[in-house]
């Protein structure tokens, strides 16, 4: 399904290159076309942690620090939390 939303980025934007988070490609929601960036949401992004067996508190703690914390160049991927209400 998301690996199919990474696809389409990458025929997309063929002669561009994109840092992949391993493993939260079902957290992928788009391509930010100003920076070109793969964009995540951060609320699928923890929801895939915990899928993979950490508790809520390590998720988050884990995503603060080793993702969202990370920089891995100019192409690292951007995070975002959508806002379905308001």
């Amino acid at each position: 399904m998301s690996s199919s939303k990474l696809q389409q980025i990458l025929e997309l934007y063929p002669d561009d290159t994109f840092v992949i988070a391993d493993g939260l490609d079902d957290a992928i929601i788009g391509v930010d076309d100003n920076n070109l960036k793969i964009v995540y949401d951060i609320d699928e992004v923890i929801n895939i942690l915990i899928i993979n067996g950490m508790d809520v508190d390590e998720a988050i703690e884990h995503y603060e620090y080793n993702i969202a914390g990370s920089y891995v160049g100019e192409n690292t991927p951007s995070f975002i939390r959508l806002i379905t209400e308001l």
